[in-house]
This record gives C-alpha cells, sequence and structure tokens, in this order.
C-alpha cells in the first residue's frame, strides 16, 4: 500500500506532425528542443519529488524500450516499470493495462497521475496548486481532467465545459467538445468557463476500474487479460500481444470520460503546450527581438516571426517572415508557420512515393542500448557507419555470413573480442573482421567510444547477424568479466 502518487507517462506515439525531426521511429518525446534534456526526460523529471511520488510508470511500445530506459537513467530517475504495448491501441487500452499492472504492484486504493511525455510544461505554484486540488477530488472518488486555461480561440484542441465548484476545489464537467470551428471557439473563449482539454489525469485505480467496467467494459476485459498473461523481461513488462490486440482502439476521452457522470475538472493556469505543431513551438520558445525562435547552427538576417531550427547543418534564413524552417540530418522543412497544422499532409505524401517514404520512417543515426550509429554513405558494395558506444556497454557476441568489417578508433578505447582473441585497441588503430569471424565490441572507458565501420561484402541487412550465447572473458587483459556489462537483446551494428 502507498499514500503516495503513481505516475504513468505515456511514451508510445509515433506522431509526425514536426518532421523533419519527429519520426516513426524516433518521436518528438525523446528529442530535444529547448534545454538539455528531452521532452520524456522533463517529464520525468517533474515526477522526481520521491515525498510525493512513486517511481513512474513508462508506457511505450517495443521500438522505444531501450532509448526510454537510457533516457531515464540519464536524468537518474528510477522507474517502477516499463509496460511495453505489442501494438498500437490507443489510450484507453494503455491507461486501462497500467492501471492493471499497477494494481498488482501496490494497491486499488493509489492514486494514478497519467501524463503525456510530449507536453512543455512550466513547473510553478499554478502548477503544483493544480496537483494538490487534483489529488484531493482524486480521493473522492472522481476521475480528474486537468483543464488549460485558453490563451486564444484555438482550434486545435478539445474543450471542456464546467460547471459548479466541489468541495476540493476542482469543477463539475458539464460537456466535453470537440475541436471546434474558430468562431465556436471565439464564442467559448468570450462567454468563459471553458477550458483546453489537457489530455493530463488523476484518478484511484479503484474508481477507474468501476467506470471501465461499466463504461468500456471490451477494453477491461481485453487489457486486464494481456496484464495477466504479461511477461517480465528484464526491466519490462510485456503485454500479451493477442489479449491487448483485442481490445477496442479507443481514446479513454470516448471511452469512459464522455460518458460517465463521476467527473471533474481542474483549472490548470500553468503554462503548457502540446507542442503539436511548428506554429506551438514557436510560440512555447523564447522569442529574441525579432520574434525568432532559433537553435544551434543558425543565422538570420532580416527574418522576423520565424522558427529556425538545425540538427547539424548550419542554415541561414535571410529576408523572410512567419515561416518554420526545419533541418534535420537528411531532409529540411520549409514552410509558413500559419501551415504548419498541414505537415502531416506533406508527410503522407512522402509516406506514398517509395523513393521519399524512409524519410518519414527513421532518422540516419539509430539508437541502441549501447549506443547507436549513423549511416553516412551506402552503396551496393559498401556501407559506412558511424558507431558509438556509451561508456560501459558493448555489443553482443556476433559474427556476419555475408559481410567483413573494418573498424577504425576515433574517439576513445575498445576493447574487441575476435574469433576468441581479446585485444584493447586505442585511438588511430585499424581492426579487421573477416566474414565468418565472432567478434564482439566493448567500451571499458569512462567516455564514448567512436569508430567508423566500413562493411563491405554481398550482403548488408541488419538481419545478417548470428549471435551467440557465449560470454567472452578477458576485458583488460583478462581481469574483468564481460557478463556484467549490458548487451542483452541487442542488434549488430
Amino acid at each position: 500500500m502507498t499514500n503516495k502518487v503513481i505516475p504513468v507517462i505515456m511514451a508510445g506515439g509515433k506522431g509526425t506532425r514536426l518532421w523533419p525531426l519527429s519520426r516513426t521511429a524516433s518521436p518528438k518525446q525523446f528529442m530535444q528542443f529547448y534545454s538539455e534534456e528531452t521532452l520524456f526526460q522533463s517529464a520525468l523529471l517533474r515526477v522526481a519529488d520521491s515525498d510525493i511520488y512513486e517511481p513512474p510508470i513508462v508506457v511505450t511500445n517495443e521500438e522505444f524500450r531501450f532509448v526510454a530506459a537510457e533516457q531515464a537513467r540519464e536524468v537518474n530517475v528510477g522507474l517502477a516499470t516499463i509496460i511495453l504495448e505489442p501494438l498500437a491501441r490507443n489510450t484507453a487500452p494503455a491507461i486501462a493495462a497500467a492501471a492493471a499492472i499497477a494494481s498488482n504492484l501496490f494497491d486499488t486504493n493509489a492514486i494514478l497521475q497519467v501524463l503525456a511525455s510530449d507536453h512543455e510544461i512550466t513547473v510553478d505554484q499554478h502548477y503544483l496548486k493544480a496537483n494538490s486540488i487534483g489529488r484531493a477530488a482524486a480521493e473522492n472518488g472522481k476521475l480528474v481532467t486537468f483543464g488549460i486555461t485558453p490563451t486564444e480561440p484555438a482550434t486545435g484542441y478539445g474543450y471542456i465545459e464546467t460547471g459548479a465548484e466541489f468541495v476540493s476545489g476542482a469543477l463539475a464537467v458539464k460537456r466535453f467538445i470537440e475541436k471546434p470551428s474558430l468562431p465556436d471557439a471565439i464564442e467559448m473563449l468570450s462567454t468563459g468557463g471553458f477550458f483546453w482539454n489537457s489530455g493530463m489525469f488523476m484518478f484511484s485505480i479503484a474508481a477507474l476500474l468501476d467506470e471501465m467496467e461499466e463504461y468500456a467494459p471490451e477494453v477491461w476485459l481485453a487489457t486486464k487479460t494481456a496484464a495477466s498473461r504479461s511477461v517480465r523481461d528484464l526491466d519490462f513488462i510485456r503485454l500479451e500481444r493477442e489479449a491487448f490486440g483485442s481490445s477496442p482502439d479507443i481514446s479513454f476521452d470516448y471511452a469512459v470520460l464522455e460518458k460517465t457522470s463521476n467527473t471533474a475538472v481542474v483549472p490548470a493556469g500553468f503554462k503548457w503546450s502540446d507542442l503539436g505543431s511548428w506554429d506551438s513551438v514557436w510560440k512555447a520558445g523564447g522569442r529574441d527581438a525579432n520574434g525568432n525562435v532559433t537553435s544551434a547552427n543558425t543565422t538570420l538576417s532580416n527574418t522576423r516571426k520565424s522558427l529556425v531550427l538545425s540538427r547539424g547543418t548550419h542554415v541561414v534564413v535571410q529576408g523572410l517572415e512567419n515561416v518554420a524552417v526545419i533541418a534535420s540530418e537528411d531532409a529540411v522543412y520549409v514552410g509558413h508557420l500559419d501551415d504548419s497544422q498541414k505537415v502531416g499532409q506533406v508527410v503522407s505524401l512522402l509516406a506514398s512515393a517509395p523513393a521519399t517514404s524512409k524519410l518519414t520512417e527513421t532518422h540516419p543515426t539509430t539508437y541502441r542500448p549501447w549506443g547507436g550509429y549513423t549511416s553516412i554513405l551506402s552503396s551496393d558494395e559498401f556501407r559506412v557507419k558511424r558507431v558509438f558506444v556509451n561508456p560501459g556497454k558493448g555489443l553482443a557476441l556476433q559474427k556476419h555470413l555475408y559481410r567483413s568489417e573494418h573498424w577504425v578508433v576515433v574517439r576513445g578505447i575498445a576493447e574487441v573480442t575476435i574469433g576468441g582473441h581479446v585485444q584493447v585497441v586505442g585511438e588511430n588503430s585499424p581492426i579487421h573482421i573477416p566474414v565468418g569471424t565472432t567478434h564482439r565490441l566493448v567500451n571499458p572507458g569512462k567516455e564514448t567510444l567512436e569508430l567508423i565501420e566500413i562493411q563491405t561484402g554481398s550482403y548488408f541487412g541488419e538481419d545478417d547477424v548470428i549471435r551467440t550465447s557465449e560470454h567472452a572473458v578477458g576485458l583488460e587483459t583478462g581481469k574483468r568479466c564481460l557478463r556484467s556489462l549490458s548487451t542483452e537483446g541487442e542488434g549488430n551494428v
């Protein structure tokens, strides 16, 4: 039993409205915008106070499991567990599954706080007060949602109309309103008593389960079964696929909140943005004297009210106004800020063409639990990659049937196993891995190991890897065992 709030961080989304930075395999919650932390890390840090919160439960999918774990480790936030959805089924099944797992880890009287992992939120006295009111209402059995005070007649958000005030300080919900037309949004703001629906919730597990059983029984049965058949894998809980897949694909708002009369809304006066489009990123950012929001690697001349971000290439913008210029490793988007809600249409256009579909899916850089790699150059005859391995991490012992590999260490120290022989390799030292030779790469140092890898052969698919269960021994010339290193479940580079 616990008297602390249990945070549930929803981190499984694959949104592409912030393309080209956000992609199917690299969504915005794991990206940095205005600070050193990613949005996911910022969400974790908001619930890091151990006097108030239990360690958070993270709900995500198979593709993001290691990046979520690694980003939590980077900000030193311990997790209760990471729940892996076997397939996407919207927020109602995700929340129900988290509640089922939480009821086993804690008890049904515990309070859950469901938070998005990709929102920009200012933590101040308004934020703390809203959470305090929300908890009081949740302890009184209410399903609580948080309403954001509108700053403009936005048409991209759902709205909540409020009623009388409860003893807790929360307000009754009269009705939920879908994304309105501009005239309706203007009228709601002039009338008052309307709030944006933030998608953040708080409730007891017991109250949630009662409402799920009444209003969304198919969702609850499917997710409860999936949770009961789940399998623990290291720090992850894998929900059973068949049962979870039988759940209706439905949002929590549609499934429960819009049907029950047991809801409450807490007016939240803190600064909030869902960062759902490039214009919202511009509005949430720190603007200079000309109204521009920029990142490193950018130069602006005679440019006003614009968003210019780059992830490497230096971008120069001259003589423009009200534009978004976003440069990733392999693509550049340029458009009017007013049209940024339509980026999804551009992504659909790219995805429909074989020549550009990959631009919507992955970045040149792929992250793994041990580090990752960036694709630099490729042809039918060779591949060139930059490989980086985090301190104390290593790749699984493996071999390739169709390619050889040539490594040159450019930073750090590598411990390399080739055919059972272990050697320590420093900077500017070449390594050759013949076809079919068992090998392994480990970083025993305290800084990131970087090397350039050149692959040559007849086939370069990521499925050309045969891993062995053998545990190599011999780090630091045989004095340290590789079993302590985190290499479970990793693919080849």
